[in-house]
Parts: structure tokens; C-alpha cells; sequence
């Protein structure tokens, strides 16, 4: 997990994804409703991979199809941009809040 950086008001951060299912359905839900709390515009892209997406669409956040061991990017431009990103590499970096059996 990589604090956010800013500058004006764009911040950016990344985060590797622990969660053994990566980003399915249910937390794709959660993290979509979570980054329209937001005013800041929030774009996400997994690795070198794939190209930048609205993180507050989930039609496009579920097209990413990220999984365990990959590495989200995040930028965000606006007033609230730097909390908009480090809730979102918090939320990634907490396993999307799920627990897993153990």
C-alpha cells in the first residue's frame, strides 16, 4: 500500500490486492459505492495492463477483472481527491472489508 501523493488537487496511489478473489462482485459493489462518496473524479487501472476507467462505474471497474497479486493505480482530481484515494487504498489494503475462513 503506497500513500496517497498530491499535487493541486491530483492525487494518485496504488495498492497490491491480497484478497484471495480479487475484485468480484460484492466488493467491486462496496469500492464503486464507496468512490462516489466522493466529489473528486477517481480513475483506476490494474497494472500496465489495462487502461484508466472511472472507479465510480462499476460496469467499467468490473471490466477490470483484477486479481489476487495485481496492482491497482488510482488518480483522482478535485477538492476531496487525496481522502478519496486513501479510502479507497485503505478499503483495497483491508481485503475489501471481507473475511475469508481460517
Amino acid at each position: 500500500m503506497t500513500a496517497s501523493g498530491e499535487t493541486g488537487s491530483m492525487s494518485t496511489g496504488t495498492v497490491t490486492i491480497t484478497n484471495p478473489t480479487g475484485l468480484h462482485a460484492r466488493p467491486m459493489t462496496r469500492f464503486v459505492r464507496l468512490a462516489k462518496t466522493f466529489e473528486a473524479a477517481i480513475r483506476l487501472k490494474v497494472g500496465e495492463r489495462s487502461e484508466w476507467v472511472d472507479a465510480k462505474s462499476p460496469v467499467k471497474v468490473s471490466r477490470l477483472k483484477a486479481k489476487n497479486g495485481e496492482t491497482l493505480f488510482f488518480e483522482a482530481d478535485g477538492p476531496d481527491s487525496g481522502a478519496a484515494v486513501d479510502a479507497l487504498v485503505d478499503f483495497v489494503a483491508r481485503n475489501f472489508d471481507e473475511t475469508h475462513g481460517g
